[in-house]
Parts: structure tokens; sequence; C-alpha cells
């Protein structure tokens, strides 16, 4: 069975970092594409960066302080959150497509993908 499993949450002040984690299992090659989507308290689900072995998405709420990368042998994906901010509080779900890259068009669309984490909690606080 496909599986996500996410690491790396937690408290962090406005401003700081958090690197989170996601490992991939139950595949005989890496998924075509990986990313994050998050959900803060009260708010609906929103996609925040995905990666392909060709390209990486962001939204525009994170562009510029978020960077998504992976490591292809170990079937992980990272996503470095720098300058965070409180907004950026939510609980962070890791997501996979095992068929068919990421797409300009559809990587912020959450029915596209096929495997979803858990989810990791980030608190940022002011």
């Amino acid at each position: 069975q496909v599986q996500v499993v996410e690491s790396g949450g937690g408290p962090v002040q406005a401003g700081g970092s958090r690197r989170l984690s996601c490992t991939a299992s139950g595949l005989r090659y890496p998924p075509d594409c990986m990313g994050w989507f998050r959900q803060a308290a009260g708010k609906e689900r929103e996609a925040v960066a995905s990666i392909d072995a060709f390209s990486t998405y962001y939204t525009q709420p994170v562009k510029g302080r978020f960077t998504v990368s992976r490591d292809a042998t170990a079937n992980t994906v990272y996503l470095q959150m720098n300058n965070l901010k409180p907004e950026d509080t939510a609980m962070y779900y890791c997501v996979a497509r095992t068929s068919g890259y990421c797409y300009s068009n559809d990587y912020y669309v959450a029915d596209k993908y096929n495997v979803w984490g858990r989810g990791t909690q980030v608190d940022v606080s002011s």
C-alpha cells in the first residue's frame, strides 16, 4: 500500500524557519509528483508547493519564502519554510501523485493527488 508520512512540524516564532520532510513508501519508483497542502483551523485547504523531476511550483502566499526539494533516491520531499508568519500556522499535508507529473494548471488541485499523509502541525507564534 502506498503511503506518505510527514515529519518536522512543531512550534516556531515568527521570522523563524522550519523544514518538513515526507517519505513515500510502498512504491517501486518515486512518485511522479509530490507536494504539500495545508489547512488552517476554520479555513479551507490550500496548495503550498509541488515538485516533479522537472519543475517546482509555488502558490503566491509562500513564493520566495518556502522551497520544495526532493531526494528521488529516498522517495523523500522536503519543504524548507523561511521567514515564517503567524498566518502560516496550519496542518501541513504531504501529497503524492503516483501517475503523472505536476502541471502548472493543476498542481494546486487537491483531487489530482491520490496519496495523502496524515499531516504535521506547524504553529507560528508572533
